[in-house]
C-alpha cells in the first residue's frame, strides 16, 4: 500500500476518533471527504472496496460527538436561528410537493432521490452550524476548504490536455460537482476564502495561500466555464462594493493580483467561449441558445403546474414542451428550482438567501462597534462571505446546483459567522 493511502486512511481515522471528543474535526473531515471524493482516487479507491464509507462513518461519528459534548457545545442567542428555519421549512415543502407530484421515474436508481439528498445535507448543515460556532473553529473550516481546492487544483493542473473532453477540464471535484461547469462554480467560490486568509496570515501562511489561489484560479480558466467567469465579475464588483473601508487598498491589490493572474492564465479557446455571451440570438452559439428554451421552458412548466411538477421530475417532463430535448438539463438552479418545487419552494429559498445575507451585515454592522483589535475576524470572513455567496449565486444562473451540497454549505456559513459573533459577545459580556 503506497504512503499516500496509508496517510489518507489514518487522517480519516484521526478526523472519525477525534469527532466523539472534538465534534469540529468530524466536520472538517466530513467537508475535505465531499470537496476531494477520496472514494474516487487511486489512493482512497482501494479503502472505498473493502466497504469503507467516508461520509456517512464522519457524519455518524460528528452527530454522536455532538450528543457526548452537548454540554460543551454553545448556539448562540439560540438553537435555531431563522435561516436554519427556512432551510427546515424549504425541506418540508421539497417533500410534499414529493409526495403530491408524480414519481419519478428511470432517473434515480443508483444514486439518491433529490428529496433524500436534500434532507441529508440538512442534517450535515445544521451539525455544521452548531459545532463551527466561534472565529477559531471558522477560521480552521476556511483553511479545509483552501486545502481541498488547492488540491484539486494541483490535480487540474497535472492532467494531460488530451484527457480534456471538447477542450475543457471535466471529472474533477466532489462527487456532486465533477462537471466542468459545477467545478468552475465550486473553485470560483473558494477563491474569496483563499484570498482573506492570504490577507491574514503570516509570511509563510501567505506563500501557502498563494500557492493555493494559484492553482484555484488555473483550474477555474481550463474549465473554459462562461458561468465562472460571469460569476468571478460580479464577485469582483461586489468586492468593490463591499470591501471595509480599513482594508480597501489590501482588497483592491489582491482584486488586481487577480485579474493579471486570470488574464494570463487564459487562451485563445477560453475567449472564444467568452465571445459568445450575448443577448443578441445572432451572436450566441448553440449552447447558449438552447439554454434560453430550456428557460422558457421551465416558466412554462411553471404556468402550467404553480405548486411544481415536483423535485427530480424536470428530466422527465421538459420532452412535453421541447420534445428534441428529452432528458436534458434545465442548466439553471433557479428555473428547476421554480419548475420543480413551485411558487412557494422557489419563494422559501430566496428568503432562506435573504436572510443569510442579513446575517452576515448584521455581523458586520455589529463588528463595527467592538474594539480595533477585536472588529478584525468577523468583518474579514463577513466580507469573504458576501463575495464568495454573490460569485456562487451568480453561477447558479447557468448552472443547476439547487440539489448540491455545496451551495447550501455556503448558504448556511453566515449562521457559523453569526453564532460566532453571538458567542463573543457573551464572551465579553
Amino acid at each position: 500500500m503506497s504512503l499516500k493511502g496509508l496517510a489518507f486512511i489514518g487522517l480519516f481515522f484521526f478526523c472519525v476518533c477525534g469527532a466523539l471528543v472534538l465534534p469540529h474535526l468530524g466536520i472538517y473531515g466530513y467537508l475535505a471527504d465531499y470537496c476531494i471524493n477520496p472514494a474516487d482516487q487511486w489512493y482512497g479507491r482501494p479503502f472505498a472496496r473493502m466497504g469503507f464509507r467516508f461520509s456517512f462513518s464522519l457524519a455518524i461519528a460528528t452527530l454522536a460527538g455532538i450528543y457526548f459534548q452537548r454540554k460543551k457545545l454553545r448556539f448562540g442567542e439560540r438553537f435555531f436561528y431563522p435561516q436554519e428555519t427556512l432551510f427546515l421549512c424549504f425541506v418540508i415543502v421539497a417533500w410534499c410537493i414529493y409526495l403530491v407530484a408524480p414519481d419519478t421515474v428511470g432517473r434515480y436508481g443508483a444514486t439518491d432521490h433529490p428529496v433524500i439528498k436534500l434532507s441529508k445535507v440538512f442534517v450535515f448543515t445544521m451539525m455544521m452550524t452548531h459545532v463551527i460556532t466561534d472565529i477559531e473553529k471558522l477560521k480552521h473550516l476556511f483553511l479545509v476548504l483552501s486545502t481541498a481546492a488547492m488540491l484539486l487544483g494541483m490535480k487540474a493542473w497535472s492532467i494531460p490536455y488530451s484527457a480534456f473532453a471538447n477542450g475543457r477540464l471535466e471529472g474533477i471535484g466532489g462527487a456532486d460537482f465533477s462537471e466542468a461547469n459545477f467545478f468552475a462554480a465550486f473553485m470560483a467560490a473558494m477563491l474569496p476564502l483563499i484570498g482573506i486568509m492570504f490577507l491574514r496570515s503570516g509570511f509563510k501562511g501567505k506563500i501557502y495561500y498563494a500557492v493555493a489561489g494559484a492553482f484555484t484560479a488555473n483550474a477555474v480558466v481550463l474549465c473554459r466555464s462562461r458561468g465562472a467567469f460571469l460569476g468571478l465579475v460580479m464577485g469582483a464588483l461586489s468586492a468593490f462594493c463591499y470591501v471595509p473601508p480599513k482594508y480597501r487598498k489590501q482588497i483592491f491589490v489582491l482584486i488586481f493580483m487577480g485579474v493579471v493572474g486570470v488574464f494570463y492564465l487564459t487562451d485563445d479557446t477560453f475567449i472564444q467561449r467568452l465571445t459568445t455571451i450575448s443577448t443578441e440570438q445572432s451572436e450566441m452559439d448553440e449552447s447558449s441558445l438552447s439554454r434560453i428554451r430550456l428557460w422558457k421552458a421551465g416558466l412554462r412548466m411553471v404556468a402550467n403546474h404553480p405548486l411544481g411538477i415536483g423535485p427530480g421530475n424536470w428530466y422527465q417532463t421538459i420532452d412535453r414542451y421541447i420534445p428534441e430535448y428529452m432528458g436534458k438539463d434545465s442548466h439553471s438552479t433557479y428555473v428547476k428550482c421554480f419548475a420543480e418545487l413551485g411558487v412557494i419552494g422557489t419563494a422559501v429559498f430566496f428568503l432562506l438567501v435573504l436572510q443569510s445575507y442579513l446575517n452576515l451585515r448584521r455581523v458586520y454592522k455589529g463588528a463595527l462597534e467592538l474594539e480595533s483589535d477585536e472588529q478584525t475576524d468577523f468583518i474579514q470572513f463577513y466580507f469573504a462571505l458576501v463575495v464568495s455567496l454573490v460569485i456562487f449565486l451568480t453561477c447558479a444562473i447557468a448552472i443547476t446546483m439547487i440539489y448540491t451540497e455545496i451551495l447550501w454549505i455556503l448558504l448556511m456559513l453566515p449562521v457559523c459567522l453569526k453564532r460566532a459573533y453571538d458567542n463573543h459577545l457573551k464572551d465579553s459580556a
